[in-house]
């Protein structure tokens, strides 16, 4: 709980305010939409959820739920405006001017029926191999030297026509029938992954000029011959990606899989830096035409040490040593790492029912922008300083959570008449958590008439007869 807005988080919205007048929108937000976005990011870091009911307990009333419902929906906050303001804050505070940009999506599993969750639809589960309905979320982060930031986010929809076609064409094709149905035409209001990771890079680019990028990194799902071109004409620089190891390539004018090939030409054993360690792994490499790009790439097979399997990359530049390929594409592994945190800890995954496309785009900013404020806290910025490793989002919550508690104790101590502070707030507390009637147990409730009928006697003997 708490009554008190910790200073990490004042001191963020004062700076996203202040990035938000100097910026080309020329915004200003008023006293009660700076007191509402920081008891917003205070109840989310502490409730670890974007809903008003627990934003309203965990503080102790300071804000009533339907005052939290109304800012969220009819407030003239500027919710695009605020990501990227957030988003330019962190970057000057850090004074970064490179990095390395590396796109994922993920999914959130949402209530089995939901009709006012924006985007849900069935989605297949990698732990157990079942489905479940959820959201699908393509996330763009910024990887530099000292932080990772995330600087855009696009909710994925499957378009429900080419949805119904491809069952359609695999249960066909089950069958055993060879006529089947056209493809219908690309729906561009149900953009791709890959369509949507574009956008966002482009929009990086435009909004972010002053960032050198090195190098774009994503799983196979972005290894495709378009989006690698189309990167290409956006940043010109290297874009790395996996390829599946029954990909086709051409050596000395025989075709292959990608597979076959370095069965053939195995990798050496050498030691490479993965992400600021040094780590035994076996490497090979060849510039090879891959069959489904249409032309050369270089591809680098990496195994680490204890596994039986290679893993294959796909760079777009040659110029490029393999090593270089193998350690750039390991920092792929903070977006599932951010990820973890992020639905842990800010809100996002754990319980999120805003309704419609506004509601989950605002709810995911305000997770975003706490975020955001995690990176400016003071121990982060002193550790940055010092060339200490940072801490993590959940160390970081935790702590903060320690201080609003030691802040709601000072506030009814020092207080003029600290027993009459402690029951008013007790009151506030009885009314915040009233009890509830449960209906596992059945105290006081009719069960109805359970023993046998005499005049049905007969009629049960007879029928067992």
């Amino acid at each position: 709980m708490f009554t008190k807005v910790l200073p990490f988080i004042s001191e963020f919205i004062e700076q996203l305010e202040q990035e938000l007048k100097e910026s080309e929108a020329k915004r200003k937000l008023t006293k009660g939409q700076k007191w509402w976005l920081s008891f917003c990011l205070m109840g989310i870091m502490l409730s670890g959820r974007v809903c008003w009911a627990e934003i309203e307990r965990i503080g102790i009333g300071g804000y009533g739920l339907a005052a939290l419902s109304w800012m969220f929906r009819q407030s003239k906050l500027p919710w695009e405006q605020l990501l990227h303001s957030g988003i330019r804050v962190v970057l000057k505070k850090y004074g970064i001017s490179e990095g390395i940009l590396g796109g994922d999506d993920t999914s959130v599993q949402r209530a089995k029926i939901t009709k006012r969750i924006f985007g849900t639809h069935k989605i297949f589960d990698k732990k157990t191999g079942g489905y479940f309905n959820g959201q699908a979320v393509v996330i763009l982060l910024l990887i530099t030297g000292k932080i990772t930031v995330p600087v855009g986010f696009r909710f994925y929809r499957p378009d429900p026509v080419m949805k119904e076609w491809k069952k359609t064409v695999a249960r066909l094709k089950k069958q055993g029938v060879k006529k089947r149905p056209p493809k219908p035409t690309t729906n561009l209001a149900y953009p791709s992954k890959t369509e949507l990771m574009l956008e966002l890079l482009e929009e990086f680019k435009k909004g972010y000029p002053q960032i050198r990028v090195k190098a774009i990194l994503g799983d196979a799902l972005y290894g495709s011959k378009e989006f690698m071109k189309r990167v290409q004409n956006i940043f010109g620089i290297q874009t790395i990606s996996q390829l599946r190891k029954k990909q086709r390539v051409k050596f000395r004018n025989r075709e292959m899989s990608v597979c076959e090939y370095f069965g053939k030409y195995p990798g050496v054993k050498m030691t490479i830096r993965v992400r600021g360690r040094e780590v035994k792994v076996e490497l090979g490499s060849a510039r090879l035409y891959v069959k489904a790009q249409g032309q050369k790439r270089l591809i680098v097979a990496l195994k680490y040490e204890g596994e039986e399997n290679y893993r294959y990359l796909v760079a777009s530049d040659m110029s490029w040593r393999a090593v270089d390929v193998a350690s750039a594409y390991t920092l792929r592994w903070l977006l599932e790492v951010f990820f973890e945190d992020w639905k842990l800890y800010e809100g996002w995954g754990q319980f999120a029912p805003q309704f419609d496309e506004e509601g989950s785009n605002r709810g995911l900013t305000l997770s975003l922008l706490l975020d955001y404020a995690f990176l400016l806290h003071p121990t982060q910025l002193a550790r940055v300083e010092n060339k200490m490793p940072v801490c993590t989002v959940g160390t970081l919550q935790q702590q903060s959570r320690m201080e609003a508690l030691i802040e709601l104790i000072r506030g009814i101590v020092d207080a003029d008449n600290p027993h009459q502070k402690l029951d008013e707030m007790v009151e506030i507390a009885k009314r915040l958590f009233p009890l509830r009637d449960s209906g596992k147990h059945l105290n006081g409730r009719d069960l109805g008439r359970l023993e046998p009928t005499p005049l049905l006697i007969y009629r049960a003997r007879a029928c067992m007869a």
